[in-house]
């Protein structure tokens, strides 16, 4: 009985969950006035990927810490009215990365009302 060949890739996605900050967003008087609590949730799909980099490089990767700083990067830039907008850059931008085909993402105003959250998800690119 012959052995099946262990892979030498698999898809890849790089996860960043429940990253908090204050943004300028809304068409309220208060949010006007303020910025609110936000909470992003990214997935950045990089297709396939040799299980075992050539190397231990950082520079050959995509570095997470740039991709959060990215995202508040862009969610904090100027007010945005609504929050399809502010998904909408913020999903463009993830998705012109080196290497990324895909971009899921969500975006939740955590204090909008007293008794839930808002929350809007954008899925675009190869997944």
């Amino acid at each position: 009985m012959a052995k099946t060949p262990l892979p030498d890739t698999g898809r890849q996605i790089l996860t960043l969950t429940g990253l908090r900050f204050d943004a300028n967003l809304g068409i309220l008087e208060h949010e006007r006035q303020r910025p609110q609590p936000i909470r992003v949730d990214a997935e950045l799909n990089q297709g396939p990927q040799p299980l075992l980099p050539h190397d231990d490089d950082i520079h050959h990767v995509l570095d997470y810490r740039k991709v959060r700083q990215i995202i508040i990067d862009e969610c904090t830039a100027e007010h945005v009215n609504l929050l399809e907008t502010l998904i909408g850059k913020l999903a463009h931008r993830l998705l012109q990365l080196p290497g990324v085909i895909g971009v899921r993402v969500r975006i939740a105003k955590l204090e909008i009302f007293d008794d839930c959250e808002v929350a809007i998800h954008m899925e675009c690119g190869q997944w």
